[in-house]
């Protein structure tokens, strides 16, 4: 049977918020329908295109902007290098002119109102997020392919599993949690180094290590970035920008025209409890600030959680002195494993497992990279990830208009303090002591998402979305 093989670039990817299931796997999907098309040579034979939204894609699509998503996909922009400042003005170019540049190609006409359906009370059964793309040619033929955003950014189509990537031979292959404890002991390898041993399967060390820095380099760019933005959200919620006010206050109104300044004058500012937390906080805030406002992130493993592995590095690099690139690769890389992990023994779609899947994974991750940049030992990592999922299982996913805000963006910096409190919790532990391994507690993560009701899972049916009015400001 093939296995799933996952690189640290497949659970890490930079794209534009704010949902990596509901934004940018939708975004590839599209881009793989255009793909496909130029691959049969069908391109310049379609005059018309039509759209199917099924499942939490359509309940929750637009608040998650599942509809701008597709329209930029197909009309051939990429999510790493599209100018975030032009995707509103591009959209309702799209709309008032009702035309469609496919692939960046062939100009086709396009309305919005009848091109593009959500199917509010129909879902497929091989994920609650699908969308089938159909395709009229002059011919009078039809191509239809279905796709399904899995979570994280990752798309598998109708018909394949997910497993088609070209296989490799890795010198470590992992399943699950006891492989990789495997292979550290009878090598005495860290985590994040059997991650780039393997990673060499693929690429050079040096093309990844500087993959990994670009990867940072974005989230660096997106916790600045918040932190320095006022105002509000859009999606008719009315929730204020807190980042920005609260790196303000921190900052006793000083400015700092660059990062590394910036990260100085915090530094600078001392390490008690109280300082810290807010600092924490804001990192966190400022990422999934931007995110909601469909800025530049790195999906970690997902576009909701975005905000927590930057967060925990942030804080690894302030106050832990760890601005060094080699300890933020390392960081990284063995963050990524954990969140592989998870992926292949449960999920990292909340529209399969609730916000488990989400917030508590990437906070599994960061607690055990940052377990491991302060010298943990390879069982205290995988500690650290199994005791930071422990107390997230069965996490909700009830976004209160259908929007990557309300409890996202809060729950961001609670991921994130209970990634350092899980960390320390391991570092002052024996973990030949411990009752729960981060295997059984993928298990039983899945388990809870096959057992939690449809509401919770991204489709706004329950929880807060259905006892919150979506007319209240902000709580």
């Amino acid at each position: 049977m093939q296995r799933e093989q996952i690189s640290v670039f497949d659970i890490f990817k930079i794209g534009i918020g704010p949902s990596s299931s509901h934004t940018l796997g939708p975004w590839r999907a599209a881009q793989q329908f255009t793909a496909s098309l130029k691959q049969q040579n069908l391109l310049d034979d379609v005059e018309q295109i039509k759209i199917l939204l099924y499942g939490s894609l359509a309940k929750t699509g637009k608040g998650h902007g599942t509809d701008i998503a597709i329209l930029l996909g197909l009309n051939g922009a990429d999510p790493v290098t599209f100018d975030v400042n032009a995707i509103d003005c591009t959209v309702e170019s799209i709309k008032k002119d009702q035309l469609l540049n496919l692939a960046g190609e062939k100009s086709i006409a396009f309305n919005y109102t009848e091109d593009l359906v959500f199917l509010f009370f129909e879902s497929l059964p091989f994920h609650p997020n699908a969308v089938t793309f159909q395709a009229f040619l002059t011919t009078g033929k039809a191509v239809s392919e279905t796709y399904y955003s899995i979570g994280g950014g990752f798309v598998v189509k109708e018909g394949e599993d997910g497993k088609e990537k070209e296989q490799v031979d890795l010198p470590f292959p992992i399943e699950k949690a006891g492989d990789l404890l495997h292979w550290c002991l009878t090598t005495g390898l860290k985590v994040s180094e059997v991650v780039m041993e393997n990673e060499l399967a693929w690429r050079t060390e040096a093309v990844t290590r500087a993959g990994i820095l670009q990867h940072f380099n974005v989230m660096k760019d997106c916790i600045y970035r918040g932190c320095h933005t006022s105002g509000f959200l859009p999606g008719g919620l009315n929730v204020a920008r807190r980042a920005a006010a609260l790196n303000k206050k921190l900052m006793c109104n000083s400015v700092y025209t660059n990062y590394e300044n910036w990260v100085m004058a915090i530094r600078a500012g001392g390490n008690g409890f109280n300082y810290t937390l807010d600092w924490v906080s804001c990192f966190a805030l400022a990422v999934n600030e931007e995110n909601a406002s469909f800025g530049r992130v790195v999906t970690a493993p997902t576009n909701g959680a975005a905000g927590v592995i930057p967060a925990v590095l942030q804080y690894f690099i302030t106050f832990c002195n760890g601005f060094d690139e080699e300890k933020i690769t390392q960081f990284i890389a063995c963050a990524s494993e954990i969140g592989s992990i998870f992926k292949k023994g449960a999920t990292i779609s909340a529209a399969m497992g609730g916000c488990q899947a989400e917030i508590g994974v990437s906070s599994a991750m960061a607690a055990a990279a940052l377990t491991e940049c302060l010298g943990g030992s390879q069982r205290q990592v995988l500690m650290a990830a199994e005791i930071a999922m422990e107390h997230h299982l069965g996490l909700t996913c009830d976004p209160i208009g259908g929007l990557v805000q309300i409890p996202c963006i809060e729950r961001n910096t609670m991921g994130a303090i209970k990634a350092i409190t899980a960390s320390q919790l391991a570092l002052q532990s024996n973990p030949d002591k411990a009752k729960v391994s981060l295997d059984a507690v993928v298990n039983t993560m899945w388990e809870t998402a096959l057992d939690m009701n449809s509401k919770y899972k991204e489709t706004s049916d329950g929880g807060l979305a259905t006892n919150i009015p979506i007319s209240l400001p902000e709580c």
